[in-house]
């Protein structure tokens, strides 16, 4: 896009001919079955990012290459199987793949390629079973470049556990603090009642019983201050603290 806008600033192409290219170079077509946004960080902040599930692995890794080459960087989310996913990868030596098994995720980029930093997010998690919605989130607020810091099983059933993790994060003067909880759901309240930074609360679908108990507890909760992302989405979670990171550091370098 500023290849363009350059090419019009200098008078190398008419006007014409940049509205023409910009609006050409809105997305690209992948082999029929896709067609990748590859503006979409230019225009909202957020980089596009692969939903795995439901795709063929095959399909995947074709994704991921193209983002990559095109944008330094690539997500996938909710990867079927990883194992398969880094078959089509072993040979490459321009392009790194980093595998989290637990978030179920796959970052691909260029070699020596870095995220620009912006500013440190915190995650913390209810219980163990919560942990794979909790890296999805912190894999996604990473490729926007977060600085994440993580801890886990401080749920409200031992609530003691909870307030040392507050403490340091408060101490580490992170932006905002990601809550994920399943059961009842009570922990992003608790956590929002504490703090005076945004909290972003993640329903997850564990525990017994209503799956949308969680959901439901975090929406009607009387502790202002905390915004609730649908059931199990962590990637929803991790670029919203990115939003708000990368905004803050923005102000910043302005002064």
């Amino acid at each position: 896009m500023r290849e363009i806008l350059e090419k019009f600033k200098t008078g190398n192409i008419s006007l014409e001919e940049a509205e023409k290219k910009l609006k050409l170079n809105y997305f690209d077509e992948l082999g029929g079955f896709c067609k990748l946004d590859t503006n979409r960080k230019l225009r909202t902040g957020i980089p596009e990012v692969i939903y795995a599930e439901g795709k063929r692995c095959e399909d995947v890794a074709k994704i991921l290459k193209e983002l990559a080459l095109k944008s330094n960087i690539a997500l996938a989310t909710r990867v079927n199987d990883t194992e398969e996913l880094k078959t089509y990868f072993k040979d490459e030596t321009d392009l790194i793949l980093e595998i989290n098994e637990l978030g179920r995720t796959a970052i691909l980029k260029k070699q020596g390629f870095e995220v620009e930093k912006t500013e440190k997010i915190g995650i913390l998690a209810a219980g163990t079973s919560d942990i794979p919605v909790a890296e999805e989130a912190a894999e996604s607020a990473k490729i926007m470049g977060c600085e994440v810091i993580k801890n886990y099983d401080v749920g409200i059933a031992g609530i003691h556990r909870l307030f040392n993790p507050v403490k340091s994060m408060i101490e580490e003067d992170v932006c905002c603090i990601i809550a994920v909880a399943g059961m009842e759901g009570a922990l992003p309240s608790v956590i929002s009642s504490l703090v005076d930074i945004p909290v972003i609360g993640v329903p997850t679908s564990v525990g017994y019983g209503y799956k949308l108990t969680p959901l439901l507890t975090m929406l009607h909760s009387c502790s202002p201050g905390l915004v609730v992302v649908n059931i199990d989405n962590g990637f929803g979670a991790g670029v919203f603290s990115g939003l708000i990171a990368s905004n803050i550091s923005k102000r910043i370098k302005k002064g």
